[in-house]
């Protein structure tokens, strides 16, 4: 698939992964709308990223949000191309604290609720919109591209992380078969796992601690940069023998415990 003139939709577009994500691709000439619950920061990236994008405040775990913020990106910037799920949380919270208070169960559901749920709610929307443009008549030829974030913790989780793990696992798990349903509609699904990189989720530590977070990183040593997400979700978009896959994006760490 081409980027140019082509439309995205990016989910969480308004920071981080997504932000830089949609600011690549614009660059590149394509159009990109934004969904994100901050408006404010929102608003801040549809003004950074210039007149081919659009943003939505949109909630990913609302049908009724998203089907609205996917019509109205449609109606400007035009029929979506593909999509690039970038919305989570990933709030930490053991099983059990010190004091023997349990995880509380509102938490894991809300974590569950935005990162897979929200996930699955972007997929099965836009997926439904680029199926009714597809001409029956024409066969083989690649009409979307579909990108969900997952993360290393799927694999290894770290204590405090079993709602964050369980719910990239559940990313990771759905893609298969996903794939293999849009393949019959010339839409590929993608996952990448990003290892640690410099997002909002962790400009709230200290240097020196995301420093100490950095040299864990087999190579190079440092925390990753969200343009260099941007770059992979580019090369997905164009390589179209890329399908069903999950895609390590983190200097071969493998996380520790804690």
């Amino acid at each position: 698939m081409k980027i140019k003139e082509s439309c995205f939709l990016i989910t969480g577009g308004a920071s981080g992964l997504g932000l830089a994500t949609a600011c690549y691709l614009a660059d590149l000439g394509a159009k990109v709308g934004l969904l994100d619950f901050n408006q404010t920061e929102g608003k801040k990236a549809q003004t950074l990223i210039g007149a081919n994008s659009f943003f939505y405040q949109a909630d990913v775990t609302s049908e009724q949000s998203m089907a609205e913020g996917i019509e109205t990106v449609e109606k400007n910037l035009g029929a979506i191309h593909g999509l690039i799920n970038c919305a989570g949380i990933a709030p930490p919270c053991k099983v059990n604290s010190k004091d023997l208070q349990p995880h509380p169960l509102e938490l894991f559901e809300k974590v569950i609720q935005v990162n897979l749920i929200g996930t699955f709610n972007a997929i099965r929307l836009v997926a439904q919109k680029i199926i009714s443009r597809i001409d029956p008549t024409k066969t083989g030829e690649e009409n979307g591209v579909i990108i969900n974030t997952a993360s290393v913790a799927a694999f290894e989780g770290q204590i405090g992380q079993a709602a964050y793990s369980a719910s990239k696992n559940g990313v990771i798990g759905m893609m298969l078969p996903i794939a293999r349903e849009m393949s019959r509609y010339g839409i590929r699904v993608m996952t990448i796992a990003p290892g640690i990189f410099k997002t909002p989720m962790l400009s709230g530590l200290p240097e020196k601690a995301q420093e100490s977070l950095g040299v864990q990183v087999p190579f190079p040593s440092r925390l990753g940069e969200p343009e260099e997400y941007a770059k992979l979700c580019g090369h997905i978009i164009e390589n179209s023998y890329l399908n069903g896959e999950t895609i390590r994006l983190d200097g071969a760490i493998r996380m520790a415990a804690k």
